[in-house]
């Protein structure tokens, strides 16, 4: 087994709590996402499970044994970076084998291996070449296989995409959670980018200044958020009053938008083409001056509305999840 749990784990520099009494389970072969702002202790709590870092309290525990003192060579642990640190005078095979010959691994298994990797990443035939010879997607799928070639327990990847362009970026989205679906392997990624996140995981965990602030499903998460702060974070959030005199919380794609009334009244500030969607800016009729807009979001099927135009907005009250 490898599943990872945390207990009550924390890092503390001087005053600052990097890490805040964190608890967490991974189950064997899950995809969990940790996400959240800048600082907020994404990279610091990878750090902490890798072994790269120690905590200051609490314990950290994979596959049922406790690594919470264990250097990282005694985690078997599988790691990724955004900036993919290849050795640039080496081929891409003999970067692929180098964790095999630091474990002692040599001759036809670890070529064997090698190969295989390679061709898990959709690298094969590239094995002669130099990092600087391929593409900036090329190259992270060379981290990744040099990153499973030993078949580590558990995968921990930091912002392993954030270098790439928008595309690419997407593709390999897809081909990355293909393959750890095909592996089966425990996961831990670290990002700041919500779409990233939402589409990847099995699970999402939203930090905060070294706080949980949610575990949940990317729809829990982003549908049935835990505070404000996970509802500001994860997307766009427009909030209501309710009858009780609280908030509310509805997304912009559940907002109806009617030119023949019915709704709430409003007036369009911006239409933002985005392909297949139009992102609407509103100012309800009524609201105070600097009262935040509005936002709603519909499929772009035919002549969208324009700035300046009158609409009715509405909203099912099934669709609004109370906030704190």
């Amino acid at each position: 087994m490898s599943d990872i749990r945390l207990e009550g784990v924390s890092k503390r520099y001087g005053s600052v709590a990097a890490a805040d009494n964190v608890d967490l389970t991974v189950a064997q072969g899950e995809f969990v996402t940790i996400l959240g702002p800048s600082g907020s202790g994404k990279t610091t709590l990878l750090s902490l499970i890798a072994g790269l870092t120690a905590p200051t309290a609490g314990r950290i525990f994979i596959g049922g044994r406790d690594v919470t003192a264990a250097p990282a060579q005694q985690r078997n642990i599988g790691l990724v970076f955004q900036s993919y640190a290849l050795f640039p005078h080496m081929s891409v095979l003999e970067n692929v084998l180098f964790p095999l010959g630091v474990r002692k691994i040599g001759g036809a298994e670890a070529r064997g291996r090698a190969i295989e990797a390679l061709k898990q990443v959709r690298l094969d035939g590239l094995e002669n070449r130099r990092p600087s010879q391929l593409s900036g997607g090329q190259q992270q799928r060379v981290a990744l296989a040099r990153a499973i070639v030993f078949k580590p327990d558990i995968l921990l990847l930091d912002e392993p995409l954030g270098a790439l362009d928008r595309k690419l970026r997407e593709e390999l989205q897809v081909e990355l959670k293909q393959l750890q679906r095909t592996l089966g392997i425990t996961t831990l990624l670290v990002t700041h980018d919500q779409e990233e996140a939402l589409s990847l995981s099995d699970r999402i965990m939203v930090l905060n200044h070294g706080k949980t602030q949610q575990v949940a499903g990317p729809a829990e998460a982003y549908l049935k958020p835990a505070n404000r702060f996970v509802a500001e974070f994860l997307g766009i959030a427009n909030f209501v009053a309710l009858p009780d005199g609280g908030q509310g919380l509805v997304r912009p794609e559940r907002i109806r938008l009617s030119a023949n009334g019915g709704g709430k009244p409003a007036r369009i500030v911006e239409a933002i083409y985005l392909g297949q969607m139009v992102r609407y800016h509103l100012a309800l009729t009524g609201a105070l001056d600097g009262a935040p807009a509005m936002v709603a979001a519909a499929p772009f099927v035919g002549p969208a509305y324009s700035p300046g135009e009158q609409v009715s907005v509405s909203w099912e009250s099934a669709d609004v999840w109370p906030v704190t």
